[in-house]
């Protein structure tokens, strides 16, 4: 209750930021969306708790099916996607594209959410297959727009942040062709390498991509700012540890990999090698 308190008056606090603004933008609806998803999924796992405990009867299968697509899809995936429009730009010094794409890809994963929700409140397979519908064309779009600010592009450097946003989006697009697979062969150790590629190979790689980018900047700024013009600075390009980072990358992929791998073929020893290299990978993270 506390949380879905916290959470009502962040969103509320959301809103009224929003509509001080004189124009709505992307990145400001799809916070707000991503907020409201979070806040409905809460309530999702709050009747689903009230289920387990017998205080009300109710098809628990059902809401953690919506639990899990709106946190997922709708407060982690929106979130990603809103988030992105403003980091890749950025880095990648991008100019001058257009943003159909992932505005239609916004309200389409949205709409796709909703219906998802409403298909487990009303136990509907159409309003479900329809929301898988319209999210895989979001992913889509979405996909396409990260390819057109790839594209248009300034800045040329093949460093570890477009290394792991590689990864990153390679490993979110398996999944959702392992997720197509696992609707026709449905399989738990399946599902269970699913889940493992979408949060260690796509968020852990795009989250660690952006902590070398944002990471660097910080300390640049806070110990290097203030001695622009009075002596010899490094580069913001200089604060990154090119060998460690290298290092870790190829940890880091050969434990998701060979993980994923053990997951699948359901072999412990071959699961406990990956684990070893994610470790390692790990220490030079934080090296």
């Amino acid at each position: 209750v506390i949380v879905l308190i916290s959470l009502s008056i962040f969103i509320f606090e959301t809103f009224l930021t929003i509509k001080k603004q004189k124009k709505l933008n992307l990145v400001m609806t799809s916070v707000l969306i991503s907020n409201i998803s979070l806040f409905l999924g809460l309530l999702f796992g709050i009747l689903m708790a009230l289920g387990y405990a017998g205080t009300i009867q109710i098809d628990i299968l059902s809401l953690l099916k919506a639990h899990i697509y709106l946190v997922l899809f709708g407060y982690v995936g929106i979130t990603i996607m809103g988030m992105s429009l403003i980091l890749l730009p950025m880095f990648w010094l991008s100019h001058s594209f257009s943003w159909k794409s992932v505005t239609y890809a916004l309200w389409m994963i949205s709409i796709g959410v909703l219906s998802v929700m409403f298909s487990a409140i009303f136990d509907n397979n159409l309003l479900e297959i329809g929301g898988y519908i319209l999210s895989m064309v979001a992913l889509m779009l979405y996909f396409y727009q990260v390819y057109i600010i790839y594209k248009t592009r300034v800045r040329l450097d093949n460093d570890i942040y477009l290394h792991s946003l590689i990864v990153s989006y390679s490993s979110l697009v398996l999944s959702l062709v392992l997720g197509v697979i696992y609707f026709i062969i449905p399989s738990q150790q399946l599902l269970l390498t699913i889940g493992w590629v979408l949060f260690f190979g796509y968020i852990t790689f795009i989250t660690v991509g952006h902590l070398y980018k944002i990471v660097p900047f910080l300390v640049w700024y806070q110990r290097f700012s203030p001695l622009i013009g009075k002596q010899k600075v490094p580069m913001l390009a200089d604060m990154v540890p090119v060998r460690s980072a290298k290092f870790q990358f190829g940890f880091t992929l050969s434990g998701v990999v060979i993980c994923g791998i053990g997951i699948f073929v359901g072999n412990d020893d071959i699961f406990k090698v990956g684990t070893s290299f994610l470790v390692v990978g790990t220490i030079f993270i934080i090296k």
